[in-house]
Formats: structure tokens, sequence, C-alpha cells
């Protein structure tokens, strides 16, 4: 069922959607076989009917890897929508041709979620008693899908969950996959819940060129840095998929249920899979689902099947859990809800990606203060003028610059941030200045978090990834 403002399902946009990858895989069937003209002709007439169909209810063309949802009543959809706008978002790919980066606005559109606006804020601020994080207040956290069915669950005193995950690709994470953690650690902490963080190693050895054993290595690293944002370990589970799967038979239950009830066009059209990408890739988002449904997790939640996920991810992973949304209903479990954040920015530019691969795209929490001063000041793009005298006559453009961008992630304090943004606009202060800044909140920022992860143990991190009963006694 695809999602609709009022909450009440819609079938309509769904069934169009895989009858039309059915229909297209049927007139290449036909055309492949050599059938006859009339009968290819019947088939495409059939296949356009569809399309036509398709974009009389949704409001634009039908296109492999978007995935239909209903936008609200009175918004942009469809070419109006997109016009304009080369930006592409998937789990593994993000583009964009604007120096400022993905338009956020145009792709709640496209995906079809809520903005995360005043209203939302004050009330998580009214029901946690706390003030909103900064990811909050600024719109790092943009974007949601039924936050405020949560917050009602948790006025009347009912469960919530949190579920969040981490691909373990690389034995250094950088400060961009700190954000999800950072926010959900803040969200556990206010709503006093428990949270399961899953290790999707399995995925990276599915995709990367890693080995089974190196992919769960890369696991074990990454849940120290994990757990070095300070998470509970009375509220914390943190599992990986090659180990935890083969223990619990309720999460493995839900993976073919899930399977079950998404089709391979369906999975083609929502992550681009191709005939040449190997069966695990396609069975592979159910194993992303599953943690979405409480009773993957017996050890904490007993047999009940019916309390709410709350999931904090980047927008990228929003596909995942459209698909998960679906299927929620048609298996008996309640859909899960999310917050989304916007994406990290690499040192070269919004419009360039971090990787791995490349130690200059980004800090990584591996570095020494030096190598974070060499990297801002040498690597991370600037809006600034060309010269000293232009700069201080028309100001720097904080919409491009990168260390501006960083300090609205990692600068706590609001009216400072405020005061940086104007003086860089008006040419007070300087490119170097605003990377001296920057430089002091990286530095204290890294150092102080390595040096909890080396207050980390094998025996703490075994003890994170034990199933087990949490603090926590749902009614």
């Amino acid at each position: 069922m695809a999602d609709v403002p009022n909450g009440q399902p819609s079938d309509a946009p769904l069934e169009l959607y895989n009858s039309i990858l059915a229909q297209s895989e049927h007139v290449r069937c036909l055309k492949a076989s050599k059938a006859s003209k009339d009968e290819i002709d019947s088939a495409v007439q059939k296949l356009l009917s569809l399309k036509t169909s398709y974009k009389a209810i949704v409001g634009e063309e039908s296109k492999p890897g978007c995935f239909p949802e209903n936008p609200a009543p009175g918004s942009k959809s469809g070419p109006e929508a997109t016009k304009g706008s080369e930006d592409f978002v998937d789990p593994w790919t993000v583009r964009t041709s604007s120096a400022k980066g993905i338009d956020y606005d145009k792709l709640i559109v496209q995906f079809g979620s809520s903005k995360i606006d005043k209203e939302l804020i004050n009330r998580i601020e009214r029901a946690t008693g706390q003030r909103p994080h900064r990811f909050l207040r600024r719109g790092i956290f943009f974007s949601h899908r039924d936050m405020n069915q949560v917050l009602d669950a948790y006025e009347n005193k009912k469960p919530f969950y949190l579920y969040t995950g981490r691909g373990p690709s690389s034995e250094a994470m950088h400060v961009g996959h700190l954000i999800p953690f950072i926010f959900t650690k803040w969200l556990q902490d206010v709503f006093n819940v428990p949270l399961v963080v899953q290790m999707s190693d399995d995925e990276k050895y599915l995709w990367k060129d890693l080995t089974l054993e190196q992919a769960y290595s890369y696991t074990l690293e990454n849940a120290k840095d994990i757990i070095a944002c300070g998470f509970d370990i009375n509220k914390t589970f943190i599992f990986s998929d090659l180990e935890y799967m083969g223990m619990s038979p309720g999460f493995y239950k839900n993976v073919v249920k899930i399977q079950k009830h998404v089709t391979f066009n369906q999975v083609k059209g929502i992550f681009g899979f191709t005939d040449s990408d190997c069966i695990g890739k396609i069975s592979f988002p159910a194993v992303q689902a599953a943690p979405s449904f409480s009773n993957c997790f017996p050890q904490i939640f007993g047999d009940r099947a019916d309390i709410q996920c709350l999931i904090p991810c980047a927008i990228d992973q929003d596909p995942y859990f459209r698909m998960t949304r679906d299927v929620a209903p048609r298996i008996g479990y309640p859909k899960p809800a999310l917050l989304h954040s916007t994406f990290f920015p690499a040192l070269q530019g919004a419009q360039t990606k971090m990787s791995a691969s490349d130690p200059n795209s980004s800090i990584f929490l591996t570095d020494t203060a030096k190598q974070i001063r060499t990297k801002v000041n040498k690597h991370a793009f600037s809006g600034g003028r060309d010269t000293v005298e232009e700069h201080r006559q028309f100001g720097g453009n904080c919409d491009v610059d990168v260390s501006f961008m960083y300090l609205t992630f990692f600068l706590e304090d609001d009216d400072r941030l405020e005061q940086i943004r104007k003086d860089y606009t008006s040419g007070a202060m300087l490119t170097g200045e605003l990377k001296k800044a920057l430089i002091d909140i990286l530095q204290p920022l890294i150092a102080e978090h390595q040096a909890r992860r080396k207050e980390v143990t094998d025996e703490m991190v075994k003890e994170f990834m034990t199933p087990r009963q949490l603090s926590f006694h749902f009614q």
C-alpha cells in the first residue's frame, strides 16, 4: 500500500507500477520469442494504457527505480516538481549538479514523505521536555514518515523502539558516519527507549570485494566507534546480520515473510537491480527491512509483534523502508516510522561523494589533529572570493562553503553559528578564519571520540552484541 496523506491506504499507484513492470517484461519476452506482430502490438497497447493510467493518478511518468508514493494535497508533483533538477538519490548513489547540494524540498515531493516543520519540532520538545537537538533545529533531520504517530504512542505511554544501522565497508569511519548515531543517541536518551543497531556485513560482502571474514571484522571495528558515541549498554543491542540471523528464528521468519510479499519486478523497480546482479543482492532488502518488526528480537520484546519502530537514517535509505511500509500491513505488522537526515558533504563540496578510498574526501575518526588541520585548510571547498579585497567587498557564500556546512553539523551554539554566517556573508570573516573556527571544533571532537573508543574493549563489544534482555519492561 502506498502512503496517502490522510492515512487511508491506496493500492492504485503501487498496483499500477507493478503491472507496468510485469507488462514491460511480457513485451520483452514476446519480442525475444518472435511472437506475432498482432500479439506484440496488443501487449504494447496494454502497456501504454497502464502507463497513461499511472500518470493520471501519480502525476508523473512511471520510471524504473522511482517507487510510487502519493504526494501531499496541493503539492507539486510530476514534471513541474523535477524540472531542471539533476539530483539523483538511491541507496548507493547521490548525485547533484548544484554546489549547494541536493534540493531536499524536491526530494520530499519525489519520495512522498513529510517535512519536519516547526510544529512537529515543538511537539517533540513538549513530549520530551528537552530542547530539540541541533540536527532538528537546523533542518539536518528534515523529513519524516509517521513521527506524529510515534509521539501519539509515546504520550499515551505506549512503547516504541529505535532501529538504525551501519554498512561496515572499511575499518575507519568518517565524521559523516557519526550523524545518525549522534542523533539516535539523543533520541534514546530523551525518549528512554531501546535501540537495535543492524551491522549489514552481509550486504557489504555482496556489494564489495570483501571476504566474509573481512566484512565481519569491519563490523567489530565499526561497533567500537558506535559504542564510543555513548550508547547505554542496558538499552542497546548491536547485531551482525552474518551472526544474528543464524541464531534468531524470528528474524529469519520475518525475512521470509517479506520476501514472499515483494516481487522480483518490485525490487528491480525500487533498487534498479538488473538480470546480471547476484540473487543475494535481490533478496537483501528483506534483511534490512526485517528489524523494523519487534518480534525479530524476542530477547527484548518477547513475542510482541505490535511495537512500532522508529528509524533515524539518511534519506538515501528510504527506498528500503518504503518497501517495508508497503509490506507491513499485509503481514500483520505496524509500519515503521522514519526520520530522514540530509547528506554530509565531502570536503571537496556538496557535489562530490565521500569515499573511504580517498582519505582527503572527509575527516576520518582516526585522523590526528595535524591531519584534520591540513585537510580542512587544503581541501575544504570555499565559498570565499578570489582575493581578500573582493571578499571584504562582496562577502562569502555560506550556501556552498563546506567549512560552514560542517559547522552547522557540529557547532552547538546557535548564536555563534549565526554570527559566523553573518560575518562570512558580509566579508568581515575571511575563509582562513572560518576554516580555523571549524578546525577548533573538529580537533577536540575527534580527539574525545578517539579517547572514548580506546576505552571500548573486545569484551564490551561482545556484550553489546550478545542477544539479551534489555532494561525495558513493556506492558
